[in-house]
């Protein structure tokens, strides 16, 4: 077996022991946290691990299908009623970055970084972007994977122990109680939306291209309910992995500064959202738990998997979490240039 391979084992043993011990404990999303925090310690520890980024993504297809096999006629209709919260969102974005840039550059990190760290966009976004502007890709994958940490492991128990919301819907039915027929017409979406998310280019073409696809399909009828509960579960376990292994390889100075001033600027993105969630139940913009996932500064797949198991409005969150994914893609490259002639 070859090195990489081995590595690819021992980090799947060790999310499956993360994973068992959740269970066991009795933590919220025990095959999203047990994993993550299993392979975060892990790699904290020295442990050489590898990703997975090919099962990843295509496990992330599943989520895109879940979502677009939500959108319905009837929630079409509704979609106007977002208007409010996609500007609060956008005032949300643009103050977490006007923030957050300053706080980056007053610990030392150089401008490109500081700029696209702060930046809450997707990771590989902002890596792709901070790279050709000259950031240090490995302090801003640090700061990024903070981020994502951080809101993927304090929500589950602020939900749950907190706010008493519990995290206990059904990801979807059993794979046995599926047809044939639909099985293969959500497995073709999955896969097919992905190439077509790639071609067309789209910000995490493995969750929006199947999403498109799936919510064309379930609108003329052809798709009535989410993809096999075992799928989704699957994801958890993988984007879980996922996010632990970022952190393989650090060492005490990154962990010193770029982990700590990251945690920092998750205090800062944190209050910010908690301001922007107040406003958002007094005007009455949005209604819990689909106010807290949507402006929460997360990923999308990391949020859609929340959304799921809370019985949240899938599309009410996704579409926030697109709008500002979106602003960032859109707006960062050309904001730093005019900042930084």
């Amino acid at each position: 077996m070859s090195l990489t391979l081995r590595r690819k084992a021992t980090t799947l043993a060790i999310a499956a022991v993360g994973a068992a011990a959740a269970l066991a404990a009795g933590l919220p999303l025990p095959l999203l946290l047990g994993p993550l925090l299993a392979c975060l310690l892990a790699a904290l520890l020295g442990a050489q691990l590898g990703g997975t980024p090919v099962a990843s993504a295509t496990l992330r297809t599943v989520l895109g299908v879940a979502v677009g096999a939500s959108i319905t006629p009837a929630l079409l209709h509704r979609a106007i009623d977002y208007g409010p919260a996609i500007a609060l969102v956008i005032l949300l974005t643009a103050a977490i970055a006007a923030l957050g840039i300053p706080w980056f550059r007053s610990k030392g990190f150089d401008r490109p970084t500081a700029f696209y760290a702060a930046m809450p966009g997707g990771l590989q976004d902002m890596l792709l972007f901070g790279m050709e502007a000259g950031a240090n890709p490995r302090a801003l994958s640090l700061a990024h994977a903070t981020r994502l940490t951080v809101v993927v492991t304090t929500l589950p128990f602020l939900m749950t122990f907190v706010l008493g919301m519990p995290l206990d819907q059904p990801p979807g039915q059993p794979v046995a109680e599926f047809e044939l027929s639909e099985l293969f017409l959500l497995t073709a979406c999955a896969l097919g939306g992905w190439q077509l998310g790639r071609w067309l280019r789209l910000p995490g073409a493995s969750i929006l291209g199947p999403m498109l696809l799936t919510a064309v399909l379930s609108l003329l009828g052809f798709i009535h309910q989410r993809p096999p509960s075992e799928a989704i579960l699957a994801a958890q376990f993988f984007i879980g992995v996922g996010v632990g292994v970022h952190y393989v390889g650090i060492t005490a100075h990154e962990l010193r500064h770029v982990v700590v001033t990251s945690l920092g600027f998750c205090v800062v993105a944190a209050a910010l959202t908690a301001v922007t969630l107040f406003l958002a139940l007094h005007w009455g913009v949005a209604v819990m738990p689909d106010a807290l996932l949507a402006f929460s500064p997360g990923g999308q797949a990391e949020m859609t998997v929340l959304a799921i198991v809370a019985g949240a409005e899938l599309s009410f969150v996704v579409t926030l979490h697109l709008s500002r994914i979106v602003l960032v893609i859109l707006g960062a490259p050309l904001l730093h240039r005019w900042l930084y002639k």
